[in-house]
């Protein structure tokens, strides 16, 4: 009776990953609104005149706040202060916020109104950002742009703390559990976002007679009312949590300043840290390029505009076949039988190569790309088993390190000398692609699962909000040099899909070399240490 009367909604299995669920589908949402404009870069210049240089500013400015006004440190601050349910909640509302104001930036009805006018003669000049460097803004750069710029601003504001906040609520609904797995499948989930948006975004733009790339931005604003609704689900579901064990949200435990020394002191954490923000500048920063760079270095074909390939239908089949590479890859992981495992990898294998061919036969660059999230889908949550009940954290990120670096090197060199095989291109692109996915699946699986072993319970809101902070560094920097590099390195040419991705590319490969080096250096002080971070998280 007493076993009962103490079982909570995290005992059962059903509940806690329903929570987790609700986490996922919120970041699925934030995913695609994140990369809405990287399939059609080519768009906003032709359509909006933005080109690499604007075209990476207004990327890089998502997390200019977070680096520059510490914003990330502050929702850190307010996650321990205020916990997990209201502060999920609150980065769901300024995600939506600032997704408007970006919206609105690139919509029909901005151009020559009196706001057009007014970013065009201001916010040229903002002093001392631009004597050091890290303006988000320059003189001559469109109007569109610099609003756009704003709006995105401000949803990463939401999306950084809504990142920390999911970190944390896995921690606090699946510590002592199968912790790696739940943050392995979240962010399985929530990167299918990314072949989401690259496979809608482009069909919102195009669809009809006319081209307009607001209506891709619209599709994610809607998409951030979804994710709103999420959050304010997990709240309630959260709040019964707490009521059940008793415990109180964590703004009874309040944040001392003092805790920031204790995280900062960790030779560990840092490590953890400086790789994070590696992996993630050479990942997310490429995924705004990388559908122009494959319009760059893949040969298309012009499809006749009455055949099945170029029709919206053509779309919606493919998405569906995702979905079914993606939940068949996942569920594989559950099943306890041998042959019901061997048949949904089967299916997921086969749907796969259906995805691929459709994206060949579609003759675009973004449903080349929507591939990138699919094998991380299926292996994600075994790497995170793997963690959960045999180690290896710290050997994993080491592997994924040579992982990226082969991948940027072959996107550099090897796809380039392609141009003009149709095929073979292709196949390559394919295969580079589901690798790179592959190896960025490491990160959530053992990276994020070791933070809890360098760090006392009561601050890992904290120590997440600097990692993050830290990893937004290079989030806001590596846009920005991709697009200064591409711009320098390709004076005079003016076609979109003509540009040479070469110093770009070996620039992120050098990245992952500094990544790999502070992986090895990671091994070393684990075992000098002993922080655990080779060690299982569940303990048998």
């Amino acid at each position: 009776m007493t076993q009962a009367i103490q079982k909570t909604l995290r005992d059962s299995a059903a509940m806690r990953w329903t929570a987790l669920l609700l986490l996922a589908l919120a970041m699925f949402c934030s995913y695609i609104f994140m990369d809405i404009l990287s399939p059609i870069k080519d768009l906003m210049q032709s359509e909006r005149g933005w080109d690499s240089l604007a075209f990476g500013t207004m990327q890089g400015a998502e997390v200019f706040l977070n680096v520059f006004v510490f914003f990330l440190i502050f929702a850190g601050i307010i996650l321990d202060k205020m916990g997990v349910r209201f502060t999920a909640v609150l980065s769901g509302v300024v995600m939506l916020v600032g997704a408007l104001i970006k919206w609105y930036a690139v919509s029909e009805a901005f151009i020559g109104s009196g706001l057009e006018t007014w970013f065009t003669n201001n916010l040229n000049y903002i002093p001392g950002f631009d004597e050091l460097g890290v303006s988000p803004f320059y003189e001559g750069m469109p109007a569109s742009a610099k609003l756009a710029a704003c709006g995105f601003m401000i949803f990463g504001c939401g999306c950084e703390m809504a990142g920390i906040t999911v970190s944390r609520g896995i921690v606090k609904w699946f510590k002592g559990r199968e912790m790696a797995l739940a943050m392995g499948s979240e962010m399985a989930l929530a990167r299918l976002g990314v072949a989401t948006c690259m496979i809608f975004s482009p069909f919102f733009a195009k669809l009809g007679d006319d081209v307009s790339v607001s209506r891709s931005v619209a599709f994610g604003v809607v998409l951030l009312c979804i994710a709103l609704i999420m959050f304010v689900t997990y709240f309630f579901m959260d709040k019964k949590l707490d009521s059940q064990t008793g415990e109180a949200e964590e703004k009874d435990d309040p944040f001392k300043i003092s805790d920031l020394g204790q995280i900062l002191s960790s030779s560990g954490f840092w490590l953890v840290a400086l790789l994070c923000v590696l992996y993630y500048s050479a990942i997310f920063p490429f995924q705004k390029y990388a559908v122009n760079m494959l319009q760059c270095n893949l040969t298309f074909n012009e499809l006749d505009p009455n055949s099945f390939w170029a029709s919206p239908k053509v779309t919606i089949v493919q998405y569906l076949i995702m979905l079914v590479v993606a939940a068949a890859a996942f569920a594989s992981n559950f099943m306890k039988s041998k042959g019901a495992k061997s048949g949904m990898l089967l299916l997921a294998i086969v749907a796969l190569v259906v995805f691929c061919y459709m994206g060949y036969m579609r003759q675009s660059a973004e449903t080349v790309f929507a591939v990138f999230p699919l094998l991380a889908v299926g292996i994600t949550p075994i790497l995170g088993s793997y963690v959960d009940h045999k180690g290896k954290a710290a050997t994993m990120l080491v592997l994924g390190s040579l992982l990226l670096i082969a991948c940027h090197l072959t996107f550099a060199f090897i796809l380039p000398a392609f141009k003009g095989n149709a095929v073979g291109g292709i196949i390559i692109a394919y295969l580079t692609i589901l690798v790179l996915g592959a190896s960025f699946s490491l990160v959530p699986a053992s990276l994020w699962p070791s933070v809890p072993k360098l760090v006392d319970a009561k601050i890992i809101g904290s120590a997440y909000a600097l990692i993050f902070w830290i990893q937004n560094i290079g989030l806001w920097l590596f846009p920005l040099l991709i697009g200064k590099v591409l711009d320098s390195t390709n004076k005079g040419v003016t076609d979109a899909t003509q540009l040479d991705y070469t110093a770009p590319l070996v620039m992120l490969a050098s990245l992952g070399v500094a990544a790999l080096v502070l992986g090895l250096i990671l091994k070393i002080v684990d075992k000098k240490k002993g922080l655990g971070l080779e060690e299982p998280n569940i303990k048998e």
